[in-house]
């Protein structure tokens, strides 16, 4: 169990994160790569069973998991907690776990009844994994690093408000024009420059930037599925900041 099956499962699981943490320095791929596999693998509970009791089931393993983790105890043997338990400490753990514990929303499946509910839902899963991943690397910056994931996240639901629909969810408190630009805006103000060490991280969050000005210049596109740019300009603007 190693590295390279954390990184097939994130290959197929979360492309755009494959492709951010192949941007990174290869040392911090090591750690990259387990803690999006464990994302991968909390995203897709809730969605292999109709049935929310089993869901609920498959999301306390993950949980589980990252208590052995946070206190100590020997990893359970498992392709993803093995080579995870290696690269975080007991708060690294803790954040993961927030994380993991954000899904549950798309279990209960109901409406946020507000802005704060679906900020606070945000900030611990993109939030909480990128400074999860960062700390991992040795940063310090939480703020800043907590900020740019917020973003990054906000970014890529408002690209996937049409798939959350679809499958029944609600993903955003308000839908007109103001409220889209209010909450891409937000996320606009929350990027920010993060310490050396956070950065093969925060390359998670590459797409944001352009992604929320969209948003916000047009916000029928995130009704409509518009936000998705081009692969070309996708990867030369991921290339840019990888070597910038």
């Amino acid at each position: 169990m190693s590295v390279n099956d954390c990184a097939e499962i994130v290959r197929s699981g979360d492309p755009d994160r494959f492709l951010a943490a192949m941007a990174a320095p290869p040392a911090a791929r090591g750690v990259l790569f387990p803690v999006y596999a464990l994302n991968v693998e909390a995203a897709r509970a809730p969605w292999v069973t109709a049935e929310p009791m089993i869901a609920e089931i498959r999301l306390q393993f993950w949980r589980d998991a990252l208590d052995e983790i946070a206190d100590g105890k020997d990893p359970r043997r498992h392709e993803v907690i093995e080579p995870l338990s290696e690269v975080i400490d007991a708060e690294g753990a803790r954040l993961l776990d927030l994380a993991v514990a954000a899904r549950r929303w798309e279990i209960a499946r109901e409406p946020f009844a507000g802005v704060a509910p679906l900020r606070g839902h945000l900030w611990d899963l993109a939030g909480g994994l990128m400074w999860a991943a960062a700390r991992a690397l040795g940063a310090k910056d939480e703020d800043a690093v907590r900020g740019t994931g917020y973003a990054g996240g906000l970014a890529g639901w408002l690209v996937a408000v049409p798939e959350l629909t679809a499958r029944g969810l609600a993903p955003l408190p308000d839908d007109s024009d103001a409220g889209i630009r209010a909450l891409a805006e937000e996320g606009l103000d929350h990027l920010r420059p993060v310490s050396r060490p956070a950065r093969p991280a925060a390359l998670a969050a590459w797409e944001a930037a352009p992604v929320l000005k969209a948003a916000r210049r047009r916000p029928a596109l995130v009704r409509e599925g518009g936000l998705v740019r081009a692969p070309f300009a996708r990867r030369a603007r991921l290339i840019r900041m990888a070597l910038l």
